[in-house]
């Protein structure tokens, strides 16, 4: 398992088949998947683990379980994607946490970590967390990190609109 990213509490490396247990405490959880309009079956789950794969295979990121240092549990994913945001392809920061670590601060110090690295290790002058408007707390997360609205766009998945709201900090040199 490739370690990428360490924080105070925190410890971030690259996910892999085993993690799919944890994985689908979040992804087949209805409340933690409130954003997206549906919990995960079987299937989506296996295919967004093997999508973390490919990616850092592809790009050498991609999410990354949150592993929680205190007791080595995967509680989490975070890190940086490619998304398609307003017509053009960019860098996001991500993230996603078991309810049961909700408000511990953990998302804020992942994503801050996931930002920097973004910065330092991948050259990036601006990044972005793009987040569906009913989202408050994801927001509040962008916003403790350093990141600011710059608009708004629509996206069509599971067979409806989701207006989502863009977030980004740019790099100070």
């Amino acid at each position: 398992m490739k370690m990428i990213l360490e924080t105070e509490r925190l410890m971030l490396r690259e996910m892999n088949q085993e993690d799919y247990e944890a994985l689908c405490r979040m992804l087949q959880d209805e409340e933690v998947m409130y954003a997206y309009e549906h919990a995960f079956e079987e299937e989506e789950a296996h295919q967004w683990l093997d999508r973390q794969i490919q990616r850092y295979q592809e790009f050498g990121y991609g999410l990354w379980a949150v592993i929680l240092k205190e007791n080595g549990e995967m509680i989490g994913q975070c890190g940086i994607t490619r998304q398609e945001c307003d017509g053009k392809t960019v860098l996001e920061v991500g993230y996603l946490f078991e309810k049961a670590y909700w408000h511990r601060g953990y998302a804020t110090e992942a994503a801050a970590a996931c930002k920097e690295y973004a910065f330092e290790k991948l050259g990036a002058k601006e990044v972005y967390s793009i987040i569906r408007d009913n989202n408050q707390a994801s927001q509040n997360v962008a916003k403790r990190n350093g990141m600011e609205c710059r608009g708004m766009f629509v996206k069509h998945y599971y067979h409806m609109d989701m207006p989502h709201l863009i977030f980004s900090a740019k790099r100070e040199n």
